[in-house]
């Protein structure tokens, strides 16, 4: 994994004075196209089946459109559980995506790699918990903070 680049975002982005490291490059793997079948499932009442397989599906193409600035992190913890993220999930992150407040990020926060939702408030930025036992980790001007990447999809075994 090589990092390409790494900017300073400006008081004009989306970021504030937050610093995004910018993307990752690598070589792209090989597909596997599975099939994919039925067009959904009913999660509510029970539909009609319709016997048919749609075109394959590659979970590449889905998650990851763009694998050259992807990557994959294990969940550590339930701070994050008000949004559908539970300890040992897998996180698809997404590094060509500019983060903005409300998107689920990896962040570097004084050393520390952490995930929450990426916040405005009064006083600037802050990253979120979705799980009220935390608390909110309000960014200021001595806070080391990096973004590392856009959470695009949660994978997470049921």
């Amino acid at each position: 994994m090589k990092i390409d680049s790494t900017f300073d975002v400006t008081d004009e982005s989306p970021m504030g004075e937050a610093r995004w490291v910018g993307a990752i490059s690598r070589p792209a793997a090989p597909r596997r196209h599975i099939p994919l079948a039925w067009g959904s499932v009913a999660a509510g009442f029970p539909s009609p089946a319709e016997e048919y397989l749609e075109k394959p599906l590659d979970l590449n193409d889905y998650v990851a459109p763009r694998p050259e600035a992807t990557y994959f992190v294990r969940v550590s913890g339930d701070s994050m559980i008000g949004a559908g993220i539970h300890h040992d999930d897998i996180l698809v992150v997404d590094r060509s995506q500019s983060p903005r407040p409300g998107n689920v990020v990896i962040a570097l926060v004084d050393g520390e790699f952490t995930v929450k939702r990426l916040t405005r408030t009064e006083d600037g930025l802050a990253l979120s918990p979705e799980n009220p036992e935390y608390s909110v980790i309000h960014l200021t001007p001595e806070t080391e903070f990096e973004v590392w990447g856009v959470v695009r999809h949660v994978v997470h075994k049921v």
